[in-house]
């Protein structure tokens, strides 16, 4: 079985920070999402794997690499276009062959293991499986129908959803899903759309299983659920801990866990905590509190007499200022600066 990781798409709900760098690339718990999705596959011995990229996307390849960190073997695939995730799944045919792979869309991170997706079809005669989970606002996403535990379709941000199962990012195909891509008509986006195939496959009479996660998930599209996305990966891995990498120097500080801080970091004087991701190189002195935050490589923050909360500083900006204002969000883009100078007082 091969696996297939889509990161061609633009990332605009990103920007600033998806300008600069491919949003499959930004950090969670200070890893690239997209290093989530290779340990995913691999979990479930995967380890053929195609990256789909816009040629633009020249971060990717050297940071992955040839798979081999990961005990996998890479092969990148081109998607010039952003045509939708069906046109990206055609365009890897020539790779995927007539194999059964697993798809997934390099900007979701899921904390269920896939063995769900394998299981499923391992042992049922299914042509295909798509993972599904609950979902608040159903209007949002793919959903999916099921009934009497069979999957019967697939509805891409209904109107009126006939369920709160989405589907989420992460499919098992078998060859039939070249033929469905083969027959579809752009969507009123102007995308082909997969859950047009998966639903085109239904029409036709193939079985396709579904798993239901009980994990959380995430797509990693927007600041809001990039934030969130940050929150439940660190306390997944540190719990209520905080870790601090090689050559980093922390004196006189306050930290409440879940924090997470790279390597070669200066931080002095600064109140940390909860839920903070501090990648290499930060320099941070004088800070009031930093709390549900983002920092980026080479960032620094000084002389901040108040809390700074649900913010993202991007790499090499800075940030300095004493204003007496209680409480600040930030997203501040890369190689950004910002000096607040201190209020006036009023003479007598």
């Amino acid at each position: 079985m091969k696996g297939l990781i889509l990161c061609a798409g633009r990332g605009t709900r990103l920007h600033p920070f998806s300008y600069s760098q491919p949003k499959t690339l930004l950090p969670v718990a200070n890893h690239p999402v997209l290093h989530y999705c290779i340990r995913k596959l691999r979990e479930v011995g995967v380890y053929d794997i195609g990256i789909v990229i816009h040629p633009s996307q020249v971060q990717i390849p050297p940071l992955v690499g040839d798979g081999s960190q990961f005990g996998a073997s890479i092969t990148f695939i081109e998607q010039k276009e952003p045509l939708g995730i069906a046109h990206a799944v055609q365009l890897a045919q020539p790779f995927l062959h007539d194999e059964p792979f697993i798809l997934l869309l390099g900007d979701n991170l899921l904390m269920d293991s896939l063995h769900g997706l394998t299981r499923a079809f391992s042992e049922t005669a299914t042509d295909g499986v798509v993972m599904l989970s609950e979902v608040e606002r159903p209007q949002d996403y793919g959903i999916a129908e099921v009934q009497e535990g069979r999957l019967v379709s697939v509805e891409e941000k209904p109107r009126q959803p006939k369920s709160n199962l989405a589907v989420i990012g992460a499919y098992l195909f078998t060859k039939p899903i070249f033929e469905s891509i083969a027959t579809l008509q752009p969507s009123a986006r102007g995308e082909y759309e997969i859950t047009d195939a998966i639903q085109s496959l239904i029409h036709r009479g193939y079985h396709i299983a579904h798993a239901v996660a009980s994990g959380k998930y995430s797509d990693v599209g927007t600041i809001d659920r990039w934030l969130e996305a940050n929150r439940w990966m660190l306390t997944s891995e540190l719990g209520r801990l905080h870790q601090i990498g090689k050559d980093t120097i922390v004196e006189n500080c306050e930290i409440e866990g879940p924090v997470l801080i790279g390597d070669g970091c200066q931080i002095r004087n600064c109140r940390l905590g909860p839920f903070v991701s501090i990648q290499d190189g930060v320099h941070l002195e004088n800070c009031a509190h930093i709390e549900n935050s983002i920092l980026l490589e080479s960032s620094s923050l000084r002389d901040v007499a108040w809390k700074i909360t649900d913010s993202v500083f991007g790499r090499s900006s800075h940030l300095t200022g004493n204003s007496t204002d209680s409480s600040g969000v930030f997203i501040l883009s890369d190689k950004s600066s910002i000096r607040i100078p201190a209020n006036k007082r009023e003479e007598p």
